[in-house]
C-alpha cells in the first residue's frame, strides 16, 4: 500500500498522531471527524471520485480554498467555524509534512492559508439586578444550594 494514499495518511493522523500522540478529548476528535466528513463529500462532489480514491495532490491549496469559501457561502458557516475547519486542516498537513517529507512543498502551500479575521463583539456583563437575581436563586435548605450560598456568600464578603 502506497504510504502516500490520502485514506492511509488520514488513518494515521487520527489513530497515530490524535489519539496515541496528543490524546485528543472525543470533541476534538468528533470535530476533526466532521471537517473531514465534509471536505472528503466536497471532493467526491466536485473531482467526481470516491473518498477512497482520492490522492493527496488532489487536495491542493487551491482546492482547499474552494472547500473553505463552501463552507461559508454555501453552508452558511460563521468565519470561526471556517477558521476552526481550517485548523483541523492545517493540523492534518502539518502532520503529513513531517510524516512524509517528499510532499512537504505540497503542504507548505496549504499551510500558508490564512486565518480568516472577524470582528469581536464586545464583551458584556450582567446588569447589577441579573447579578441580584442569580445569587438569590439557589434554595439555602436544600443541602447543594445552601452549599453554594455560603460558599457565594464568603467569595462576597470577602471572608
Amino acid at each position: 500500500m502506497n504510504t502516500y494514499t490520502l485514506p492511509s495518511l488520514l488513518q494515521r493522523f487520527f489513530t497515530n498522531r490524535l489519539l496515541e500522540q496528543f490524546g485528543a478529548s472525543s470533541h476534538t476528535m468528533a470535530g476533526y471527524r466532521d471537517t473531514f466528513r465534509l471536505l472528503l463529500r466536497f471532493a467526491a462532489e466536485h473531482i467526481g471520485r470516491e473518498p477512497s480514491k482520492l490522492h493527496m495532490e488532489d487536495l491542493d491549496a487551491s482546492f482547499l480554498g474552494k472547500f473553505l469559501e463552501h463552507l461559508e457561502f454555501e453552508r452558511r458557516n460563521c468565519t470561526r467555524t471556517r477558521n476552526n475547519r481550517l485548523s483541523a486542516l492545517r493540523a492534518f498537513f502539518r502532520y503529513v509534512s513531517f510524516s512524509e517529507p517528499a510532499l512537504a512543498l505540497h503542504c507548505q502551500r496549504i499551510l500558508a492559508i490564512p486565518y480568516k479575521r472577524y470582528g469581536r463583539g464586545p464583551v458584556e456583563f450582567l446588569t447589577e439586578e441579573e447579578t441580584a437575581a442569580l445569587v438569590a436563586a439557589p434554595d439555602p435548605k436544600t443541602w447543594i444550594e445552601g452549599r453554594w450560598t455560603k460558599a457565594a456568600g464568603t467569595l462576597s464578603t470577602g471572608c
